[in-house]
């Protein structure tokens, strides 16, 4: 199973933290988000990730020579992809540079999740239901930011931060699941869309909700009860940090 990690924003809503370092390697209790994502992916099985680069490219790039000289993640082999629009197109543009990528069966994961290792074992645990997954969590309220999913059962029928609160069943966190068959649809949605003008502007759930509402062919997985955290603002650094060094007193 490869896995792509969609690492080429800056993280501008975290003000003067990313002014020099992409917030992947903002330091959470003792490691980098990016070491993190390496190392519970690499503790599922995954065998090959993909680090999709843009601002500040050159210091992911050390960072992942350094993981690899201090042994983190051996039996994963890791590599780079540069996004040279990243300063110019949403997430949806770092999908389109990756699209050669997306064959086979292969999961997405967003830059800024953070993730327990057991997470990630559950999202590619057994075969899946549908062509694509999108890995989903429940809470008891949802803010504007946070990207929404409503549901017929595990299917999705739509996704995005601005649905009605009313057929709101919960929230994507950023790590998708696609079969060969759910990536090649993907990947032809994802060069579609870019090809219009809004293409340049819009987030890569987008083409999921397009294929969801149009085919069907999207459902979900949730994790419900396993620890994950978003890194968007400053607040979030201290939740993250709290969290992470839970898993290292545990060992993780």
């Amino acid at each position: 199973m490869k896995t792509i990690i969609l690492s080429a924003g800056r993280g501008s809503r975290l003000q003067g933290l990313t002014a020099e370092r992409p917030k992947c390697l903002l330091d959470i209790s003792g490691r980098s988000l990016l070491e993190w994502q390496v190392r519970a992916l690499e503790a599922a099985g995954v065998a090959e990730i993909v680090v999709v680069t843009g601002f500040g490219a050159s210091h992911v790039e050390d960072a992942l020579q350094a993981m690899e000289r201090g042994g983190v993640a051996p039996g994963t082999r890791i590599r780079t992809l540069h996004n040279p629009f990243f300063a110019l197109a949403d997430n949806l543009g770092s999908c389109w540079a990756a699209r050669g990528e997306m064959t086979g069966a292969f999961a997405i994961l967003n830059g800024d999740t953070l993730i327990e290792p057991k997470l990630a074992e559950a999202v590619f645990a057994g075969e899946p239901a549908f062509p694509i997954t999108v890995t989903i969590d429940r809470k008891n309220g949802y803010d504007p930011d946070d990207m929404k999913v409503s549901l017929d059962g595990n299917r999705l029928l739509a996704i995005g931060k601005a649905l009605a609160p009313e057929i709101v069943h919960g929230e994507s966190i950023g790590f998708l699941r696609f079969s060969p068959e759910g990536g090649r649809l993907f990947a032809s949605r994802v060069e579609a869309i870019m090809k219009t003008e809004a293409g340049l502007k819009l987030w890569y759930l987008s083409a999921i909700d397009r294929i969801a509402r149009e085919k069907g062919d999207v459902g979900v997985r949730s994790i419900e009860g396993l620890e994950w955290g978003e890194l968007d603002f400053p607040e979030d650094l201290d939740r993250n940090r709290a969290m992470a060094a839970a898993w290292t007193t545990r060992g993780l």
